[in-house]
């Protein structure tokens, strides 16, 4: 059976960053769902719009394998959305894969997932990561346990190779 991957976007994601892994997982053959706090096309921080499959108050983290989070702005208008802080959360306490990449880092700040982790994020939002508890590292992709974090649009290919790396284990 297919790994179940979430991808979280909300208003100004970064493009490369959501539409990159969503399209590296499903070639891996992977069932991807794309989830917001709307059921609408969100549009990136460039403008390439992305259609959810729902809200996130629609899916349980039981069902799925990874989430990933992109950067851009939407970060920090998911952690306005409670549902969407829990479902990263849940996520955490399941020791499923999470995924951030730039300012997602805000969404593991948020949700208590990189407390006692060495994560990595883009440099602007490293006092969030640490006052969070996280040990803040300056590197391409840091894989932590569960928790997988890049810096910026040039470390998505290292990105998505350990997450697809953590989903065929």
């Amino acid at each position: 059976m297919a790994k179940k991957v979430m991808v979280l976007v909300d208003t100004d994601f970064n493009d490369m960053e959501a539409v990159y892994p969503y399209y590296r997982m499903i070639e891996e053959g992977f069932n991807v769902t794309v989830a917001g706090s709307k059921d609408v096309a969100y549009h990136g921080k460039y403008g390439w719009p992305m259609k959810t499959d729902g809200k996130i108050e629609s899916y349980n983290a039981d069902d799925f394998d990874a989430v990933i989070i992109p950067g851009g702005w939407a970060p920090d208008y998911m952690r306005r959305n409670p549902a969407m802080v829990n479902f990263v959360r849940e996520m955490n306490g399941q020791g499923k894969i999470i995924a951030a990449i730039c300012h997602a880092g805000w969404m593991l700040a948020s949700s208590g997932a990189c407390k006692g982790r060495k994560v990595t994020s883009f440099f602007a939002i490293k006092d969030d990561m640490k006052n969070a508890g996280a040990e803040w590292v300056d590197e391409e992709v840091v894989v932590d346990g569960n928790i997988i974090t890049s810096r910026k649009p040039d470390d998505l290919p290292a990105f998505c190779r350990e997450i697809i790396k953590a989903l065929e284990k």
